[in-house]
């Protein structure tokens, strides 16, 4: 536009349009990364576990839980020491019994009493089932007057004298299958009579 119109157009009451305003660069901030004006923006903190029964938070397990933890290792400690124990007790015992047989095979080696021509079946009741051992007419008869006695050794029935019985009973009780108390009524002892026999061919 010319000076002389710019004037015209002053004269006749136009004002000239005010210049732009320019806006000031702002400050560069050291701190700031690129893509994030203004710098570092706070982390947000992380969220605390809410309590189930309202209100607070809590942190780890409570004292009910670690109580009841240890109640449990208490009683696992105490299951483990009793297995223990009783396998313990349960393999002495099974050597105790290995070492009495022992004993007692050797006690009662050359001792038995058994004859090969016994053809008499004098029956008793041991382990709770009936058994039965051979003997002769005069070993019946010293048997039931309590003078001889019967032990199981291995699977086998020994007969013996009184006193060997008496040996046997002090080293290895159980194994005493047969001993009669003459004094004994004699109902005790059924078997103690041959007509109470009972047949070979029974089943037990």
């Amino acid at each position: 536009m010319s000076d002389s119109l710019r004037d015209q157009l002053l004269g006749l009451g136009f004002k000239s349009a005010p210049a732009p305003e320019r806006k000031s660069k702002p400050t560069p901030n050291p701190n700031a990364r690129p893509g994030r004006p203004g710098g570092r923006k706070p982390e947000a903190a992380a969220p605390q576990r809410q309590d189930k029964r309202g209100g607070g938070h809590r942190s780890g397990r409570t004292r009910e839980d670690i109580d009841l933890a240890k109640a449990y290792a208490i009683r696992a400690q105490r299951e483990k020491d009793e297995r223990i124990e009783a396998e313990r007790r349960r393999q002495e015992e099974a050597r105790q019994r290995r070492e009495a047989r022992a004993k007692l095979a050797q006690l009662l080696q050359g001792r038995a009493l058994n004859a090969d021509d016994a053809e008499i079946a004098r029956h008793f009741e041991y382990g709770g089932k009936i058994k039965r051992i051979y003997v002769t007419a005069a070993q019946l008869k010293a048997l039931n007057a309590g003078e001889l006695g019967v032990v199981q050794l291995n699977g086998r029935y020994l007969l013996v004298a009184a006193s060997v019985l008496a040996e046997a009973e002090a080293v290895f009780g159980p194994a005493v299958a047969l001993k009669v108390d003459p004094d004994a009524p004699a109902g005790d002892d059924p078997y103690a009579d041959p007509k109470y026999q009972v047949p070979d061919d029974l089943v037990w």
